[in-house]
């Protein structure tokens, strides 16, 4: 490889695409667009993941193959609700294509997944739970995640797999150039909109930060390294269900947001008593808001804790530890409540490194 690689980046207008070009700037980054143009690439190119050769002409797919090094594939539907053939066209038929630009290319590929497919087993259905008016079907994004991999593995191409676990805004400032996921949830429990959290108060919430992600994959660059799985998680040091949701409250409390303080409870008491007796008769918006809550919820329920790669190869960071985490969610949750306009005065600014009591 040489020493300042061309890169072809996929999903560079994403979560975890736009953290990383900042990072990549001894390489020459060329950026794979479909709808959304991105700042910061010194290429772009419009394609299209889902038709054959990338949806470019002959002449230009010819040109691109010879002058990339590095493939790093972030493009990906992330959203529970997109169904499983849209999920399906982006997520594996998307990666097939990216696999077989990869053989022609003769180029590394860095392949990032999530560290969910290995959470496969805990999905609503999979537990034999009732879906009820949930419109988030976690098994969709997942399934198609997993047959991603199985088609990167397959390939014979070099390639690494890169898992994160739930991507956050950056470290310091919390910013993000999409919510997704956790944030969700974020916003409802700063709207009192989730009275209750279906997951026992010790079950790990593992979330990384964007910047954490994205010098990763930059140090797997740098090191040249062409195989094997990469988890980019907290690991250990994942914030408890009781603890997060006391950081999330404190920040609210920091930002002048009167959020009540919902009570977490055992998913099987949801499915026995709450979800019939309270919740059959609410509002048809609101109940399925509250089946979307437990389909993303049960990911976390009784997860255990996953391995992490972070700190135990050359050029990766360490694993944020706990404290870090906490400043990190602090940032998140002021970030997106003044990009949502929920804060309604002047507060305290939130400090990274204060304390919050137990």
């Amino acid at each position: 490889m040489p020493s300042h690689p061309t890169v072809l980046l996929t999903g560079a207008s994403g979560v975890v695409g736009s953290a990383l070009l900042p990072q990549l700037s001894d390489c020459h980054t060329i950026a794979l667009t479909h709808r959304t143009a991105v700042a910061g690439a010194d290429e772009q190119l419009a394609g299209d993941l889902t038709a054959p050769g990338l949806g470019l002409d002959a002449g230009t797919y010819l040109s691109l193959a010879a002058r990339v090094d590095v493939i790093v594939h972030c493009a990906a539907i992330t959203g529970f609700s997109s169904g499983p053939e849209a999920t399906h066209a982006l997520n594996e038929a998307g990666t097939r294509q990216i696999v077989r630009f990869a053989a022609d290319a003769d180029a590394v590929l860095y392949h990032v997944s999530t560290a969910f497919v290995d959470r496969t087993d805990l999905t609503r259905a999979q537990l034999g739970q009732d879906h009820g008016d949930a419109t988030a079907r976690p098994e969709d994004y997942l399934d198609s995640k997993r047959a991603g991999e199985d088609v990167v593995r397959s390939s014979g191409v070099p390639a690494v797999i890169i898992r994160p676990s739930v991507v956050i805004g950056d470290a310091v400032t919390g910013e993000i150039s999409a919510f997704q996921g956790m944030h969700g949830i974020i916003h409802g429990l700063l709207r009192g909109l989730l009275p209750l959290v279906p997951v026992p108060a010790e079950s790990p919430i593992d979330f990384i930060p964007q910047d954490v992600v994205a010098a990763t994959i930059a140090g797997l660059i740098r090191r040249e390294q062409r195989e094997g799985d990469v988890w980019v998680t907290a690991g250990a040091s994942a914030l408890s269900t009781q603890r997060a949701l006391q950081i999330i409250g404190a920040t609210a409390d920091e930002l002048g947001i009167a959020a009540a303080r919902p009570r977490m409870v055992g998913p099987e008491m949801v499915d026995r008593l709450i979800r019939p007796v309270f919740i059959a008769n609410l509002h048809p918006r609101a109940r399925r808001r509250f089946d979307d809550m437990l389909a993303m919820t049960a990911l976390f329920a009784h997860g255990h804790v996953f391995p992490t790669s972070l700190g135990r190869l050359p050029g990766v960071p360490a694993a944020p530890n706990g404290s870090e985490l906490e400043d990190a969610l602090r940032a998140s949750v002021a970030y997106m409540a003044r990009a949502k306009g929920m804060v309604r005065r002047v507060a305290a600014p939130v400090l990274a490194g204060e304390q919050v009591p137990a």
